[in-house]
């Protein structure tokens, strides 16, 4: 089994980024995020989103997320935001920023760096973990999370 694993794992990394990251790449995903700790409370959260991109530029991509997360003793947060990601091709790493607008009880504007990486599964299918920060703008103390999401995304060129 352990042989198994390390063979797993070694062709995963030596998969790379393929050429997914070009001018007119569609980018669909969806994550779980978890495991997130805020500055206020260290509770556990969890939480789902899906978002859209396309790239305009070869390894820069724009797109939009829709989330919600629930953390604690019932305090449901649904987020919207805009978002900017620049991938490198030649080891899947990928460095993003969002602005996100959240709601959770309150209503917050965060700032949301991202640092991820790309794990390709086949051609169009890919494992997308990510550590995140979502910093409030408007009110450190009660809109700033940190954490960490798992993705699957799908990338869509269609050549002519």
């Amino acid at each position: 089994m352990k042989k198994f694993v390390v063979t797993l794992l070694f062709a995963v990394v030596t998969l790379g980024a393929s050429a997914q990251f070009e001018k007119g790449t569609h980018y669909g995903e969806a994550s779980i995020t978890g495991l997130g700790i805020g500055y206020e409370k260290n509770t556990f959260s969890f939480g789902f989103g899906a978002g859209y991109g396309y790239f305009v530029a070869d390894n820069w991509m724009v797109g939009g997320r829709l989330g919600y997360r629930h953390q604690g003793a019932g305090n449901n947060f649904a987020a919207i935001q805009a978002l900017f990601r620049y991938s490198f091709k030649k080891n899947g790493l990928n460095l993003g920023a969002g602005l996100q607008y959240e709601h959770a009880g309150g209503d917050y504007v965060q700032l949301c760096p991202q640092v991820g990486y790309t794990f390709y599964l086949n051609h169009y299918v890919s494992l997308e973990p990510a550590i995140y920060c979502d910093l409030g703008l408007n009110e450190i103390k009660y809109g700033t999370n940190f954490g960490l999401k798992i993705g699957i995304g799908l990338y869509y060129n269609k050549k002519k």
